[in-house]
């Protein structure tokens, strides 16, 4: 296994208690203080989640040619901020901007920007520019349609997690669980509600007669909030995102969810979540209809002292589409064999 192999997955971010800012995934197999500009051809390309990788053929001044591995985002994180499965195809010529890697400078790459012969721009990175722009006049009717929480709401509820209070057996998680290899998105799996979230992914709200349905774009996730009077099911029966039933207050969708199953990431990147963690989660439309206030309170005794409250919003997007890519199990775990 190569050099990026030892890259820690975080699916694309990971933020600790301990961190405020958000983070791409470690990368300490590249040099983040040195930007490199590489020109060449795409041999290989696949586009996929958590990761995209390709393959530039590089000439050499002596003419001679190198293969460099670019690894980029991940799919249903680029695909917000502009890159589509088509933007590339094998035999494309470009040049990209990035971070060479720190033993094999040039082998590797990580890569943040990307342009084409014509000059078109495609982003690699989360924290890469998108080639949208963020004026829009489109308005929403009601919450359903799809919505895309900005990198600054994510940042912010994963930084805030520094101020919540925990209880000693949290602080002992916390202290245990800094071990990269024990990411359970190697597995596939995503971080827990209400994290999972503010990921800035697309994010589409179906609202039915006895149901809402609530597809986030990170590791094939889907929500079902029942609104037909169902009672939660005993707590022996538990699940990964909980069980959801809501009630609207007007315009507002107001959701209980219990019966989480035990979760190393239920609550944060760093903090667990146990089967007796309850959320109350609030969706209404902000006054100019241009976006979604999500908002709620997090209860968990095994690892909070008390409940924490969380408020973020998401941006109108009716026209984003989804990046329609699985979690690749390959890729996810390719940093294991190191």
């Amino acid at each position: 296994m190569t050099n990026i192999a030892k890259i820690v997955l975080a699916g694309f971010v990971l933020v600790t208690l301990a961190a405020p800012a958000l983070a791409h995934h470690s990368a300490a197999a590249y040099d983040t203080q040195k930007e490199v500009r590489l020109s060449g051809t795409i041999t290989q390309y696949r586009f996929g989640n958590p990761h995209v990788y390709m393959i530039l053929q590089v000439r050499k001044p002596d003419g001679t040619t190198n293969a460099v591995e670019v690894e980029a985002g991940a799919a249903s994180v680029l695909n917000p901020l502009g890159f589509k499965k088509d933007s590339l195809a094998v035999g494309d010529v470009v040049t990209i901007v990035g971070n060479p890697g720190r033993n094999n400078a040039d082998q590797f790459l990580l890569g943040k920007d990307l342009y084409k012969q014509d000059g078109s721009y495609i982003p690699l990175n989360i924290a890469s520019r998108s080639i949208y722009t963020s004026n829009t006049t489109e308005t929403a009717g009601s919450i359903a349609g799809t919505w895309f929480p900005p990198r600054n709401e994510f940042n912010a509820f994963l930084g805030g997690t520094r101020n919540w209070s925990i209880t000693e057996k949290g602080k002992a998680a916390i202290a245990t669980n800094n071990d990269p290899k024990a990411t359970t998105q190697k597995d596939c799996i995503p971080i827990g509600a209400p994290a999972v979230m503010f990921y800035p992914v697309a994010d589409t709200i179906t609202v039915q007669t006895d149901k809402v349905v609530m597809k986030v774009d990170w590791m094939e996730s889907e929500r079902t909030i029942y609104l037909d009077g169902r009672k939660h099911p005993t707590p022996t029966q538990t699940f990964l995102h909980g069980h959801s039933i809501g009630r609207w207050e007007g315009d507002t969708l107001v959701v209980e969810t219990t019966n989480f199953k035990e979760h190393p990431m239920g609550l944060s990147t760093s903090l667990p979540g146990s089967t007796q963690k309850r959320l109350i989660e609030r969706f209404r439309l902000s006054p100019d209809h241009k976006s979604l206030i999500y908002s709620g309170v997090i209860e968990d005794p095994v690892y909070l002292t008390k409940p924490v409250e969380w408020s973020g919003q998401w941006l109108y997007r009716p026209n984003m589409p989804h990046s329609n890519e699985k979690c690749d199990l390959e890729v996810a775990r390719k940093f294991l064999s190191n």
